[in-house]
């Protein structure tokens, strides 16, 4: 894909900016924020998106953010005084505003095959990923808690096995690599394994640390890496906690990284799987324009490979995002394509955790959330970590009035992926069954924090706008409707109530007046 704006190209596949034909120099980092901007020139970019895309979520202070935005226009000629191209919403994060045309680029073939990888049999493009669990290496004494080593990897292994989109190495196999430092190429060609999960355990006295790290053989890469701290004492709580987040990560990260491997590709050579995978990409940026591209990324691919069921279930997840958020024109036709779609997932593979978390949403959508809860507490059966899975339960709840059993859910939710594209309709839920238990000031704190988000819809803004009145927050109450009716000008509160059909009639009655009190129309 090539992106052509004045004299600039930028030029995705070969990873290179132009003026006129000629190659401007332009740092990795500042390349990839470029490509950010200009891919989601439709929208406001805020901050904390690209401290995730650009520096994998690491902490990162807002003047790290503005020299790096300063390196990027230098390279387009722009300047933070004219910002022909970048522009800066204050307060909020950036814009492209050129005018950008696009090129496709043909596939290029050739007469003979290209030379395979060093070694043999890497992840060919389309393939279901895999990757290899090794023994984590041991640091310090090695007695009594010595086993934990093996332990943590091993639990790994079978909680890894119940994703059922990933292949897993066998312990039999990975665990021949014990105390060696993980070598990307015999990971890749002696396992066959796409990625490679390692990791340490250090124990100095009554100290334990464990330090994990997730590499793409392909490239040697490191995607992710993480550390937990304690006290030997903890152990066992440390090695549950640790075996719940890593599997809660792989889902997250390998995902992603698959989606950079796919868009890095020209269009015409894209799978099945590569297809799926941008299509999550646009999946959870949670606006009309975005879940419109991703659908069609999931419809093509089902249309290269009728049995994968996991994109079958993504259907279903953008016809119900479509039909929840009033996205179309036609809500009852989006309504039946969330349910038809799951089914044909469950039909393919009835032990997938998405297939029948988006199942049991769109029970949701018929306003029939009790019967939709067998499938998500299956989902999480099949899948413990499957934090989007206690989202939707705790949803359930939410409605049926049950606010701690929600709020129980939630917090589980958030601790094992708070860097979750669902962080914030989490936090949202989590603020209204608060509010459900009477706990005002900390309602509003979680829906604030919500609503800030990215991928905050005009049903997330419009809920915090009415606790907050509720609690007599006025200047927040007219800041969060303000933002409902940027985002959605016809919001009303008959769209309130389709999405949140609240069983209390206490607080129903108390909602209805708050939005009514903040000018909302009846529909």
């Amino acid at each position: 894909m090539i992106y052509c704006f004045g004299p600039f190209s930028l030029n995705l596949t070969l990873g290179q900016l132009s003026r006129d034909g000629e190659e401007v120099a332009v740092e990795p980092r500042a390349f990839t924020l470029l490509c950010y901007l200009v891919e989601n020139r439709d929208r406001l970019v805020t901050k904390d998106e690209l401290v995730e895309h650009v520096w994998a979520g690491r902490f990162i202070t807002d003047t790290a953010i503005s020299t790096l935005i300063k390196t990027a226009r230098r390279a387009l000629d722009d300047d933070g005084k004219a910002q022909r191209l970048i522009r800066t919403v204050h307060g909020r994060g950036f814009r492209f505003v050129g005018t950008v045309e696009m090129t496709v680029l043909a596939e290029v073939r050739r007469d003979t095959a290209p030379d395979p990888a060093p070694g043999g049999p890497a992840q060919e493009p389309g393939e279901q990923p895999s990757i290899a669990v090794l023994p984590f290496r041991l640091i310090g004494q090695t007695q009594t808690y010595g086993a934990i080593a093996d332990a943590v990897p091993s639990e790994l292994i079978s909680s890894l096995s119940r994703l059922r989109w990933l292949k897993v190495v066998a312990r039999g196999s990975t665990f021949r690599f014990r105390g060696e430092m993980p070598d990307m190429d015999a990971i890749r060609t002696k396992l066959g394994a796409s990625y490679c999960l390692s990791g340490e355990v250090e124990i100095f006295g009554s100290d334990l640390a464990l330090t994990v790290e997730l590499a793409d053989t392909r490239d040697g890469r490191i995607v992710w890496a993480d550390r937990q701290s304690g006290k030997v004492d903890d152990v066992h709580q440390m090695r549950t906690d640790i075996v719940n987040h890593v599997t809660m990560a792989m889902e997250l990260h390998i995902s992603l990284n698959e989606a950079e491997r796919a868009r890095l590709r020209a269009p015409q050579t894209l799978d099945a799987w590569s297809l799926y995978h941008l299509g999550l990409r646009h999946m959870y940026r949670f606006n009309a324009t975005d879940n419109a591209i991703a659908a069609d990324h999931f419809a093509r691919a089902v249309a290269l490979d009728p049995n994968f069921a996991r994109a079958h279930a993504a259907r279903s997840f953008t016809s119900f995002q479509a039909a929840f958020v009033n996205y179309g024109s036609d809500r009852d036709v989006d309504i039946d394509n969330a349910r038809r779609f799951a089914e044909r997932c469950l039909e393919l593979d009835p032990m997938d955790p998405f297939g029948n978390f988006t199942y049991g949403r769109s029970y949701w959508l018929r306003n029939d959330h009790d019967s939709g809860q067998t499938f998500l507490d299956k989902a999480i059966g099949l899948s413990p970590s499957f934090s989007h899975g206690m989202y939707a339960h705790a949803f359930t709840n939410l409605i049926a009035g049950r606010g701690a059993e929600a709020v129980a859910k939630l917090d589980d939710a958030i601790r094992l992926s708070p860097l979750d594209p669902f962080l914030y309709a989490m936090q949202s839920a989590k603020g209204f069954s608060l509010a459900h238990m009477g706990d005002l000031d900390q309602a509003c704190h979680w829906l604030d924090a919500g609503s800030r988000q990215p991928g905050a819809h005009y049903l997330v803004s419009i809920i915090a706008a009415a606790i907050n009145r509720i609690a007599d927050n006025n200047d927040q109450a007219r800041h969060w409707t303000e933002r409902t009716l940027q985002l959605r000008p016809d919001a009303s509160i008959e769209q309130f109530f389709v999405a949140y059909p609240l069983r209390d009639p206490a607080l129903r009655s108390t909602v209805h007046t708050a939005l009514r009190d903040l000018g909302f129309a009846e529909r």
